[in-house]
Formats: C-alpha cells, structure tokens, sequence
C-alpha cells in the first residue's frame, strides 16, 4: 500500500514515508499495515514532547495531529471527551467557560524546548503522564483519565473506561497507556475527569534556607488537615556561570522576595476559608518566628502556572533531571545536592526538577545511583548535546523490565509502536 497502492489509499500521505490519518478507522488500516510488513513506526503528534525520551529511527511515521476536536462535553457530568491530539489550550478554554479545570494541571514543555507556552495536546499530556504542582493532593494523570480509545500494534481497536466517574467494570487499561510513551498503543479518543475551579487563590511564601527545617515543614504541610494544593520550594541559585540565573526575573512580584530562598504554599477555597487556613498553617508552622509574606489571588496564579511552565529552565541546552523520591528522604537528596546544581522541589518534597551541566555526565550517573539508593526514579527529561549514549533516559529495574516487556508484548507484539522510545528493545 505504501508504494504501489498509495492512489488507492484514503489515508493522507505528506510522503513515502508520514501517514496522517484523519480517523480512528484509517489509523487501524495503517497500523494494519505496517504489521504485515513488520515495519517500525514513530508516533507523533504536534512534536511538542518529542525531545523526550530515546530518537527513533523507524521505517514510517505516524502523524496523528489530524485527530483534533472536542467530540462530547457535560459539564454536569464532570467530564470531557476530546480526539487524541486536541490541543489543552482548546480543552482549558472550553473548561473555563464553566469554571472547570483539568486538575492535574498540565506540564507545560513549550518553554523548555521553544521558551515558549505550548501545552501540547491530549495524547501527548497522557503518554508522559507529568502532573503539576497539585498532584500530591489530587492524583496524577492517569488518575484522570476516565477511558480511551486506541489502536494497538496489529491495528486492533481498542477501548477502556467510560465516562463516569464511578465506573470499574473490567480491567482498567488507562493506567498502563498513561506514561506509555506511545509504546502500547496509537491513542485515538480520550476522556478526562474535570472538576470545578475554586473561586480563591493565596500562597503563603516562608523565607529560609536550612534544609533540616524545610525537610521539617514538608512532612507537617503532609500531614495538614488544612487542604494544601501545592507545596514548592526555590533554593538560592549556584554561583556558576553555566547555569542562567533568572529566579528574581521571572518570580518578580510585589510580595514575593525572590532573591531570598522561600517555600511556597498554595491554599484554594472562598476567601474566608483560604483567610482561616492561613491563620492555621501558620500556627502549626510556628511562622511568627520566621520571615513570612503572602501572594493574593492575581500573583497566586501566575506564581504556579511559572512553576507548572518549568520556566526557570527555559531554553537550557544543559540537561534537565526529574526525579520522584519518598517525601522522607528530601532532606538526604538537598544535602546531596547543596548549592551545586540549580533546582527546585515541588510535591511537598517528592518532587526535584534538578539541571546538571552539559558534559557532567559521571555526575547524573552518580546521581541517578543516588536517588535510586533513596527509594525512588531518574528521568533525563531533556538531554544535553553531549550527555553519553549509555546513560539510560528512563529509570527501571529487571523485575519492572521483564513486566514491561509482557505488557508489551501483548500490545505490540512485534514492537513495532515507538520502539526504543523509553527502553532500548522495547
């Protein structure tokens, strides 16, 4: 069909060798296709996430950009349904005609590749499963995905879910495709939970750099019965000329002293809860012994969407680090850290966004082996010129390895999705 039979094709074709779909039926025939003829193919949608993870050199590509649009919206029933590459932009803007929101809070990656806002699309947001600030409290992604539809690597359509919240009927297959990398399958249809905007946003900023303290005050905002919905904190910069240092430029508000390390602490709610639980947070922190500020609603806002955008590492061509540890041992990875890399932690201490240098690649080996001893996982988001071929993107061990290999397996099984995109011969 690719060749010889291409007139005959409904399937359009930019080339020999890019296919873009415009449904979920020419999407199977294609897949359909490339499985007769074992051919491996790359998936791509609007190419904003393609940084991540291992290049591919494939055979074909599948470009699914053309699957766009919003196909169902209740908002009284809390859910959207929307085609694979929907833009979030277009999702975000129709959720705020109702005051609703995507809860998860999607990772915007446009400025670290393009220094620019771009969200991306459904699929994308999907496939790599990185929540925002509020995922502590709320769930990741794959906590949000109520069903989908796909195509899988013999061109077979397939579904999960429905669009309830309550739903559980069979096996709930949205948890292994989120944060698949467009391994497993071809994602056609996606359906989001959404829920209601709070009406008021404050941060409550503590200035202070002893890491024991601050280690301290993440297990007490834990376990807080105060309905905390998100919990950063921004060390001083290193004195190294490799790193940019843009905190005081891009966190340049009136009540916020950038220059100074702070925690920050995000409360929603009607004004006169989000006032009470000020009070409360701060008489179980003991913050009248320490140097304290507050961000209304206006700053509050734009305050996380700068977090959420990872903007203080816009543009780097150095490498940039994700790394998810147990709460418990933040205090260990800031001491193994100290003021030599620029990095800050969110998830009330699980998460570190952590930039090493261009040619330190003995230093994120050595890192990785770190956080690994700590309990939790390393992933090199995007990778420097220079980071070495043999340091894997993706952290995992033999025993998650061999199951990957099952599940995928009984996908693709003759791994023809993405393959090698998150682990080599897979």
């Amino acid at each position: 069909m690719f060749t010889e039979e291409k007139k005959n094709s409904q399937i359009s074709q930019d080339s020999d060798n890019v296919y873009k779909p415009v449904d979920e039926i020419e999407t199977s025939n294609f897949i359909k296709e490339i499985y007769k003829r074992n051919l491996p193919t790359e998936i791509v949608g609007t190419n904003t996430k393609n940084f991540i993870g291992n290049k591919l050199q494939c055979a074909k590509v599948l470009d699914l950009s053309r699957l766009s649009g919003i196909v169902e919206y209740l908002p009284e029933e809390l859910y959207i349904k929307v085609k694979a590459c929907t833009p979030i932009s277009l999702i975000e803007e129709s959720l705020e005609k109702n005051n609703q929101q995507l809860a998860f809070e999607p990772i915007d990656f446009g400025y670290l590749k393009d220094s620019k806002s771009n969200k991306g699309t459904a699929a994308g947001q999907l496939s790599c499963n990185f929540s925002g600030s509020r995922r502590f409290k709320v769930g990741s992604i794959r906590d949000h995905i109520l069903g989908f539809r796909g195509v899988n690597g013999k061109g077979n359509i397939i579904k999960s879910g429905g669009t309830v919240v309550k739903n559980v009927t069979g096996y709930d297959l949205s948890k292994l495709v989120t944060g698949s990398f467009g391994t497993l399958t071809a994602l056609t249809e996606i359906t989001f939970k959404v829920l209601p905007k709070k009406d008021f946003i404050s941060t409550l900023v503590i200035y202070l750099e002893d890491n024991k303290i601050i280690s301290d005050l993440f297990d007490q905002l834990l376990s807080s019965s105060n309905e905390i919905s998100g919990t950063v904190y921004m060390p001083i910069e290193p004195n190294n000329k490799n790193y940019t240092k843009n905190i005081e430029k891009i966190f340049k508000f009136n009540n916020l002293k950038s220059e100074e390390p702070f925690i920050a602490i995000r409360i929603e709610g009607s004004k006169k809860s989000i006032d009470e639980r000020i009070q409360d947070i701060s008489q179980e922190l003991q913050t009248n012994k320490m140097k304290t500020s507050i961000l209304d609603f206006y700053q509050s806002k734009l305050f996380w969407e700068k977090i959420n955008n990872l903007e203080l590492f816009s543009g780097t061509k150095n490498n940039l680090l994700r790394a998810v540890i147990p709460p418990a041992t933040s205090l260990d990875l800031m001491k193994y850290l100290k003021n030599n890399f620029k990095y800050y932690i969110d998830w009330c201490g699980s998460l570190f966004w952590i930039e090493v240098l261009e040619e330190e690649n003995i230093q994120i080996k050595e890192m990785k082996e770190t956080i690994i001893n700590l309990g939790g996982y390393l992933t090199i988001i995007k990778k420097s010129e220079s980071l070495s071929s043999d340091i894997d993107l993706f952290t995992i061990n033999d025993t998650r390895l061999l199951l990957s290999q099952k599940i995928k397996e009984s996908f693709d099984p003759k791994k023809l999705l993405n393959p090698g995109k998150m682990y080599r011969g897979l």
